[in-house]
């Protein structure tokens, strides 16, 4: 399957998550791409949109490796193998963390401003992003918002390898994936249009999305 855009990608989800709208769930998308996805999917369901935001940790001199990732909450995956493997050491790999921690926040500072977190205790949660590849980010996503204690966890996207999505069956409450393609490579490769989304854009949708109450 591939869709038009992420907003494509984003109305298509909506349809199959349409039997959580009586739950009144709160969408919670991954920014960047996530954010515009997700937009849909909490218009579509009318449904108050939030952000969460996660970094990659990228190998020294090579940052495009993943090595683990952080979100808010101190939550952290760390492949330890690959860390053990590169040899990265543990005062290196903290101050990875400590780089990285600090530009999470400051994104969340942009995007959010000074409006605190929605309220997650006892709710319905449908984390949303564009697509998933080693879903690492993702699974920080979960874990930081699972200490929220929230009702239900559902993570919803567009696309995703097989493996991830099997993953993903076992740590949240439900997964939800409109195509698991034996041969993926990439998650712009199920998109016509996947270029990259502004941080204007993120804000801008955000914004429209309190003003009407979505």
């Amino acid at each position: 399957m591939i869709y038009k855009d992420r907003q494509d990608g984003g109305r298509q989800l909506a349809e199959k998550l349409m039997k959580f709208k009586d739950e009144k769930p709160i969408i919670i998308a991954l920014p960047r791409g996530g954010v515009v996805t997700g937009y849909e999917v909490a218009k579509m369901l009318n449904a108050p949109l939030d952000i969460i935001v996660t970094r990659k940790l990228g190998a020294p001199f090579q940052p495009e490796l993943g090595i683990g990732a952080i979100a808010p909450n101190d939550v952290r995956i760390l492949n330890t193998d690959a860390i053990r493997f590169i040899g990265i050491s543990k005062d290196d790999m903290e101050e990875i963390i400590q780089r990285e921690t600090k530009e999470m926040y400051r994104r969340i500072k942009l995007y959010r401003g000074d409006l605190p977190p929605l309220d997650l205790e006892g709710k319905t949660v449908i984390i949303v992003d564009d697509g998933l590849a080693t879903g690492v980010t993702a699974g920080a996503a979960v874990l930081a918002i699972n200490q929220m204690t929230p009702e239900k966890i559902i993570l919803a996207v567009p696309v995703s390898p097989i493996d991830t999505a099997n993953k993903f069956r076992k740590e949240v409450d439900e997964f939800i994936c409109l195509s698991e393609p034996p041969d993926f490579f990439a998650v712009g490769q199920y998109y016509y249009d996947f270029d990259q989304v502004s941080d204007e854009e993120v804000i801008s949708l955000l914004e429209i999305a309190r003003k009407n109450n979505i």
